[in-house]
């Protein structure tokens, strides 16, 4: 589960403050109904982790890439958050 990108889909502006050798120090802010929007989201993947899996590869082109414009290092993973996040990026 990426948090980050679960963020942005939930509306909320995803900052990165800084990187210091590996790690990415991220900023979340937003409104209070697009931080619902994301606690719901993280509790339906919890809840369903198999819609999850169905819905991400239906997310995929033929080609395998994902859709969406943006994308993450399949390498980098958030360990944490509590108003930052901090990334790994391997």
């Amino acid at each position: 589960m990426d948090i980050i990108d679960l963020a942005r889909e939930s509306g909320l502006t995803v900052i990165l403050d800084g990187r210091i050798g590996r790690e990415e120090y991220h900023s979340v802010c937003g409104s209070i109904s697009a931080l619902s929007r994301f606690a719901e989201s993280v509790y339906q993947r919890a809840a369903n982790p198999d819609d999850c899996v169905a819905r991400q590869s239906s997310a995929t082109g033929a080609s395998g890439q994902s859709r969406r414009a943006t994308q993450r290092s399949p390498q980098s993973e958030a360990s944490r958050v509590d108003g930052m996040s901090r990334t790994s990026v391997n």
